[in-house]
């Protein structure tokens, strides 16, 4: 009996040891636990003019109730079947007005009780502000008459959210377009199947990235079509008449021409796809007038399965169909006129092409584009400018050209898109009056620039003019230390008239007006610092190299009133993310300011600088492949030489110990983790948050990575910390989403390493946050993670032994 006993006491332990443990969601420590439920700064819309100002009061964090209500995933969508809209989606509890010139502010009235609110769009005279609002039975129309700060409900029907693009003013801002539910039955769910699902390959390529949410059966179609139909009413925001525009359909998207007549539909139609998603499904693209009669048919889009996997690459036929905004009623589109494919040589890889109404002409032919075209923004009939870029090369050419002169194009700008230092910012716009966005056009065809302004004394905002004739830039306009500014309006930038945005290391961001460009400003808003916890802490850009000369850069945080000499090194959390680049010149640039203020995200890893850590955040990992060389070329040695070189300047500046640093990333930070851990001993543990680790199941092309596994099999296996799980001797804790539907990032990545390390003798945690998706959305789930990972560091770093 006594031997009883002790196999018992025995085999209880074993279970205690390996099997399944019962864990409630914990909350962090008392620091981070403040930070992290610091109240959220509102956010803010401002009106066109910059007279009325509306404050947006958010819900902090969605619960894990919410997340559990019941939820559809198919054809690359997660919707509530309850509501006809999104699952995930975050929402606007309260609303505030402002008038900017006499700083009155008036609290919104007659907004419902427990609002959820979102989905804001300015009517074209500014005077409104359309939004929904969702009730546990669905979604519904909502005006905001701005001056008044009055609230009312437009219609008591729902609206169909499900894909989104739902709401549309018309042109005169008196009438809202609605995608209405539509009074169907819904599918039985079938006892038994009719018979198998079949896909077959008919000997043409079809690569495509490895999506998750897709159509599986018959009765996902079924379910599709049933969720996603609606009809189009025309509502009037007064009375709230309505009157149907178009009939059941799965519409995804409209908009007027600019002139009001016309209506510019795309309508999704069967056959559907079960290996892409809902916006690659067939399609339908028709013109409509005002009353619902069809009067051009603009593309007739089969399923696209078969865009070649070469980055750059696009389907055939028309596409990017959009408004001139510059005329009553013009469509515009580009066509490939390679093939779609960006792996094969072509002198011109599109064309542009433009229609007037009444669409009973021929499509005239335009702008030939030798790269992939990007965009256009339209001025007047005589000016307008065009992009192109080519992937390859990460080349971007900006060009101007006279609508009415195809032979009129004249680059502007030629440069690297990685080479921020060189990018010459993007054009000004203003409101035509058709209340369409068009080129800001000043004297002599003068134009205007704004951009980020990278420089090596780090991103500098600036606000320029630029002179079509002799390809001039001249600044105007620029972020003063110790600050860092941006514009946000322009409303006259002729004469300095600015509303910016300003920060500093120690204040959060507020918005101010300017009334002339040496203004110092007038303060619009007066948010406060939410992370008391903060004030202290030192925040430094530190630069450094790597063993081949190669400029690398992080944001170092050390906890509030740290003194080297007297408290000696401190253990590190270091957090990145891994960039590729074709020159080493782009992989060197500055990046970021260091007037910055601190602001925290549920991803940030800022947190662990009040437990006493030295935090290394948004540390460089360029990854440089040069000329016909890839970067994963060589990914592990300059990965592992980018992580070395981090910790050694820690080190040499005395605050960091080499033998307690933790490497932490998400996603493809996540891998960059678990490689680091494989293919190096530098650090004492890993964090990996919804990482992919076997590039095997994502066979055509991953990250910047577009050769596919049987072109490279060689760069999938070496890349694949799975396919070396026996060197992972390191701490690792790894956390994912249950519902993770990001592509590539299945939840079975994590749950396939964990054995992997867990059956090789490896040290090792797995976290399965339930309900979760890439970007995890629950305060539970938030506080869980931040907890799990407090703990993972005080065991392994910390107190490392």
């Amino acid at each position: 009996m006594k031997r009883f006993f002790q196999v018992l006491i025995i085999s209880l332990f074993t279970v205690n040891m390996y099997g399944q443990k019962h864990t409630l969601y914990q909350t962090p420590p008392q620091p981070i636990y403040d930070l992290f439920n610091a109240p959220p700064t509102p956010g803010v819309a401002i009106d066109r003019e910059g007279k009325m100002m509306v404050y947006l009061e958010q819900y902090p964090y969605l619960t894990i109730e919410d997340l559990s209500q019941p939820e559809l995933r198919i054809g690359g969508l997660r919707f509530s079947p309850n509501t006809f809209s999104s699952s995930r989606r975050g929402y606007v509890l309260t609303l505030q007005v402002e008038n900017i010139e006499t700083g009155e502010k008036k609290q919104v009235k007659g907004l419902p009780k427990n609002a959820k609110l979102s989905s804001f769009i300015w009517s074209p005279d500014q005077s409104k502000l359309a939004f929904f609002n969702t009730t546990q039975k669905g979604v519904q129309a909502w005006i905001l008459e701005v001056n008044s700060a009055v609230a009312k409900k437009v219609s008591d029907d729902f609206v169909n959210d499900v894909i989104g693009n739902s709401m549309v003013f018309n042109p005169s801002g008196d009438k809202l377009l609605l995608t209405l539910r539509e009074n169907l039955e819904k599918p039985e769910t079938p006892l038994a199947p009719e018979g198998p699902t079949i896909q077959e390959a008919t000997g043409e390529k079809a690569p495509n990235r490895t999506y998750q949410d897709l159509l599986k059966n018959r009765y996902d179609e079924e379910l599709f079509t049933f969720y996603t139909t609606s009809s189009v009413y025309e509502v009037d925001i007064k009375s709230g008449e309505k009157k149907q525009i178009l009939k059941p359909g799965v519409w995804s998207s409209m908009s007027f021409s600019p002139d009001g007549k016309y209506l510019l539909t795309n309508r999704i139609k069967k056959p559907y796809s079960y290996l892409v998603t809902y916006g690659r499904f067939a399609q339908e693209m028709v013109v409509y007038d005002s009353n619902g009669k069809e009067v051009y048919n603009v593309a007739d889009i089969p399923v696209t399965e078969k865009i070649p996997i070469a980055f750059g690459s696009v389907r055939t036929g028309r596409r990017s169909v959009s408004w001139r905004p510059d005329q009553p009623a013009t469509l515009y589109w580009v066509e490939a006129q390679d093939g779609g494919d960006a792996g094969i040589e072509a002198e011109v890889r599109d064309k542009m092409f433009w229609i007037k109404a009444p669409f009973n002409q021929e499509p005239t032919p335009s702008l030939d584009f030798s790269l992939r075209y990007s965009g256009v923004l339209w001025g007047h009939d005589e000016l307008a400018i065009c992009i192109e870029y080519w992937y390859k090369t990460r080349q971007v050419v900006t060009s101007s050209f006279n609508p009415k002169d195809v032979k009129s194009k004249k680059t502007i700008f030629d440069y690297s898109w990685e080479d921020a230092y060189n990018n010459p910012g993007s054009f000004m716009t203003e409101t035509n009056k058709y209340n369409r966005s068009v080129l800001k056009i000043g004297p002599n065809n003068s134009l205007y620039l704004t951009g980020q302004g990278a420089s090596e004394k780090g991103n500098i905002p600036f606000l320029a003019t630029y002179d079509l004739a002799d390809k001039k830039r001249t600044k105007v306009w620029e972020s003063k230390a110790p600050y860092y500014e941006y514009l946000v309006r322009a409303l006259d930038p002729d004469r300095g008239k600015l509303i910016i945005s300003r920060q500093s290391k120690e204040k959060p961001s507020n918005y101010y007006i300017l009334d002339g460009f040496e203004d110092s400003g007038k303060a619009l808003t007066e948010f406060d610092n939410p992370y008391k916890a903060l004030e202290g802490v030192e925040k430094q850009v530190v630069k450094y190299q790597r063993e081949d000369g190669i400029q690398l850069q992080g944001e170092l945080y050390l906890p509030a009133r740290y003194d080297p000499d007297k408290d000696g090194k401190l253990p590190v959390l270091m957090w990145a993310y891994p960039d590729e680049f074709k020159s080493k010149e782009a992989a060197s640039q500055v990046q970021g300011s260091p007037y910055e203020f601190i602001r925290l995200g549920w991803y940030s890893p800022i947190y662990w600088v009040t437990r006493g850590y030295a935090v290394f955040d948004d540390i460089s990992m360029p990854i440089i492949g040069e000329g016909d060389q890839e970067p994963n070329d060589n990914f592990m040695p300059q990965l592992v030489a980018n992580a070395e070189a981090a910790i050694n300047i820690l080190d040499e500046m005395g605050v960091g110990d080499k033998n307690r640093v933790a490497i932490g990333g998400h996603s493809y930070g996540a891998f960059m983790t678990a490689n680091l851990l494989a293919h190096s001993n530098l650090f004492a543990a890993g964090i990996a948050r919804s990482g992919a680790y076997n590039r095997t199941l994502t066979p055509f092309g991953f990250q910047s990575e577009e050769r596919t596994y049987w072109e490279a099999p060689e760069i999938y296996y070496d890349m694949s910390p799975f396919m070396h799980a026996d060197k992972i001797k390191t701490p690792l804790l790894l956390i994912h989403g249950e519902a993770d539907n990001n592509s590539g990032t299945y939840p079975m990545q994590s749950e396939r390493l964990f054995n992997a390390i867990k059956g090789l003798g490896g040290v090792c945690r797995l976290v399965m946050l339930p309900k979760e998706s890439h970007s995890y959305q629950a305060s539970e789930s938030l506080n869980h993670m931040l907890w799990e990972m407090d703990t993972w560091l005080e065991k392994y770093v910390k107190n490392k032994k």
